[in-house]
């Protein structure tokens, strides 16, 4: 049962500190903005509101 609980809170601390990092460089989180399905023309993303150009990753 020991083995449960201590999984359990390591699984809650990682996903604590990788939210803190993520607040803490207080950017967004980096993607294709859509990716396949976002390829219209260009157009924005509705996310981000950045067009396809302009997202690098």
């Amino acid at each position: 049962m020991i083995e449960i609980i201590l999984g359990v809170l390591l699984l809650f601390t990682s996903f604590a500190l990788l939210a803190i990092g993520v607040i803490a460089n207080n950017k967004p989180i980096a993607g294709s903005c859509g990716g396949i399905a976002n390829m219209d023309d260009g157009t924005p993303c509705q996310i981000c509101g950045r067009t396809e150009n302009t997202c690098k990753s």
